[in-house]
Formats: C-alpha cells, structure tokens, sequence
C-alpha cells in the first residue's frame, strides 16, 4: 500500500469531536488523516450554526473537570488561530424551588465550590433590570460559568490548526467499512468511491450515523437515538435591542420544567434576534430526515412571552435552523473502545445528546490519549463506556 495511505490514526467523521481530534493527534505528530462523507461546514449533522451555549452547571458531578479544562483549551486553541471562538457571559438557571432538576444543580455547585447566588422572582428582576421573570415559586441560579461557544467557526478552527500540522483532510469520502489489519495490526478503512486507508489506529465520530456504521463493521447495536431539532431566533421588539445583547450582563440560560427545557443565549450572531430553543426533537433516520417542524412550538412561544415580559415578539421565531441530536437513554456520551476483533484498534465518540459540543476540546484530547495510549489519565470516562447499555455483537 502507498505511504500516502498508511497513517497513524484514522478519523472517520468531521464534526466538532472529530476535528477536535484531528488538532490534538497532529499535535502529538501522528500522521493523521481526517475522513467526511459531506463538505466540510455541512449543516447535515450536529455541529454546524452560529451559536452554543457553554456552562458549568450540571446534576452530575463528572462533566465539571470536562468543563472547566475545555474552557481553558477553548482559549488556548482559538489564541493559536487568531480569531474568537468563545464569548464569555454569565448563565442562569431557572425552575421551581422544588424541581429536582434545580435541587440537583444547587447541590452539585455547593459540593463543587463553584461561587452562585439563588435569586428569588424579584430578585431576579431586579439583577436582569427587568428584563427576565419568573413564576411565582421559582428560583434562578445565577453563577459567571456561562457562555457562547461559535460552532461552523470552532469546527474550522479545529480543522484548520489540524492542516497547519500536517493533517491530510478528505470531505465527500463516505466510510462504508472498518476492517481488523491480520498480522501488522491496525484497522483499513473502506470508502465508498473505492479507496482504501490504513491506520495503525481509528476513532469514530459520526454523530447521528454511529449507529449505522457501528452496526456495518462490528454488530453492535448501539442504543443512540438520532433526534431532529431546531434552533429558533425571536425577533426583540424595536427599541428593546440593546437589552439582549451579549456584553449587556444578560445570560446565557436554560430553564427546566416537567415537560419542557428551555435553553438560549444573548443577542450575538443576527443583531436584534434572540436564541431560545428546546432540548429535545423528534426521531429521524439521519438519511431521511423530514426537515420538518418545531417541536412543542406553543409552549416556547408562550415560555417566550411570559418571561422577557413582551419584550419580544413571540407570534412565531423569524429564524428556524435544523439540526441533530444523538441520544443516548441516559444522556451520558459513550467515549470507549469498540472492542471485539478490534480491541482498542478503533475508538468511539458518540451520543453526545446536545451538550457535549461544548466539552469538544477535551474529548478531542482523550479521543488521542485512547487511541495513542490505549488509556486516559487526565479525565474519569467510567460513566461514558459502551458496557453500561450491556449490548452485544448481532454478528
């Protein structure tokens, strides 16, 4: 086989996790090369828009170290390609004193250390200069770990530092197979226009296609929910602009109910326009998807109303923007080896359930140290193995 085929680590899938891990291979000096079925920037996947939120706060004590060394390596990566990635700002969240989901968060800062300040509904208002309310009953939970991270921009960022070091980068090559290398070791990768690539190792970062292809070479089922949702932006009414906007001290947010979570970010990326969404959407085959509508419209537009007080037009968002979710059952991230015939050949990252593309530097980072090392001693992923679902090979 030709040396310009052979590398020391094979990136199927070049999304944020997989460039993310194109820049930390190469700068490790592994031959790498990074593999897309689509264009780069595509808007087919996860990881494409203007806009993510980035926050500490989380009922599970594991994300925390992910967070905040990502915070660090978010700085630390957009310092070396000269453009701004990450937008700080405060965050807050919001729900019933009662909800589990807020006793959970105040526990987790508390055990953590991490500086907050639980706000009442007037409270609130008067720290937002009335420009956000809550029911009566609820409680904010306001702390400075917020901010906003821009996706197409982060993930040309990662793909761009990753060429600079000698990555070798094909979009529109799709991988249709993964095979176990007898002898020499490593895995060879088959595309569907023919071509064939060798890697001493391989990760998989293919979003919503990790099932299919982990099914294709390996058998196994994995419990990843591919989930179409859309982001929407709400148009601020006019002479209200300025009250939104990132810099003006209002948050990033998320607000958790029992059947609805509300999640957005300042005015940043369309002037004049606000990002307020739900977490959530509906099932789809990532190669069929209906494009279709919203999900639970009435109650964000109502959600919308009630708390930035009429302030902005709720009638319907001005901006829908489709994307999708990987879901696991438990929305944890499986970071893990394949196992099988591959042993610790072929890396997987997946099921991220729309929050791990905040923490992408970092996993990009342990995505090298598994492939690298057959290990990672900077960070616990115990909760994020595959075993935890316990799923066997159907072939």
């Amino acid at each position: 086989m030709e040396s310009n085929s052979e590398f020391d680590v094979i990136i199927i899938g070049a999304g944020v996790m997989g460039s993310s891990t194109a820049y930390h291979a190469t700068k490790r000096g592994l031959k790498t090369l990074l593999l897309e079925q689509f264009d780069f920037l595509h808007h087919c996947g996860s990881s494409h828009g203007e806009s993510r939120t980035i926050r500490l706060t989380y009922p599970h004590h594991y994300y925390y170290p992910l967070v905040m060394d990502s915070y660090r390596l978010w700085q630390e990566a957009q310092a070396q390609v000269g453009y701004q990635i990450y937008f700080k700002a405060h965050h807050m969240d919001m729900a019933h004193h009662n909800e589990p989901a807020m006793r959970a968060l105040i526990d987790y800062c508390r055990n953590l250390q991490i500086p907050f300040k639980l706000l009442g509904r007037q409270e609130l208002a008067d720290k937002f200069s009335g420009r956000i309310d809550i029911p009566e009953g609820w409680v904010g939970l306001s702390n400075e770990h917020g901010g906003v991270i821009k996706p197409t921009k982060a993930v040309a960022m990662f793909q761009t530092l990753a060429y600079k070091n000698g990555a070798v980068l094909k979009d529109n090559t799709k991988v249709i197979d993964i095979k176990k290398e007898g002898g020499t070791g490593g895995v060879e990768v088959f595309t569907a226009g023919g071509e064939k690539f060798r890697g001493r190792k391989c990760v998989v970062t293919v979003g919503a296609w990790s099932k299919k292809l982990v099914r294709a070479v390996s058998g196994l089922e994995l419990p990843i929910e591919p989930l179409e949702t859309h982001v929407c932006y709400w148009r601020v009414k006019e002479g209200q602009e300025g009250k939104f906007a990132l810099g003006t001290g209002f948050p990033t947010f998320a607000s958790f109910q029992k059947d609805i979570y509300v999640y957005g970010t300042p005015t940043l990326e369309f002037p004049g326009l606000i990002k307020v969404g739900v977490h959530g959407g509906e099932p789809c085959d990532p190669d069929k998807r209906p494009w279709g509508a919203a999900v639970m419209m009435e109650k964000l537009k109502e959600w919308v109303e009630f708390t930035f007080k009429g302030m902005v037009e709720s009638t319907e968002p001005v901006i829908k923007q489709s994307c999708i979710y990987s879901m696991t059952p438990d929305e944890d991230f499986l970071i893990d080896f394949l196992g099988g015939d591959f042993g610790k050949d072929v890396v997987l990252g997946a099921g991220f359930s729309g929050h791990g593309f905040k923490m992408a530097p970092v996993i990009g980072r342990i995505l090298t140290d598994l492939a690298v090392h057959g290990e990672t001693k900077s960070h616990d992923i115990s909760y994020f193995r595959i075993a935890r679902f316990r799923i066997t090979s159907m072939i």
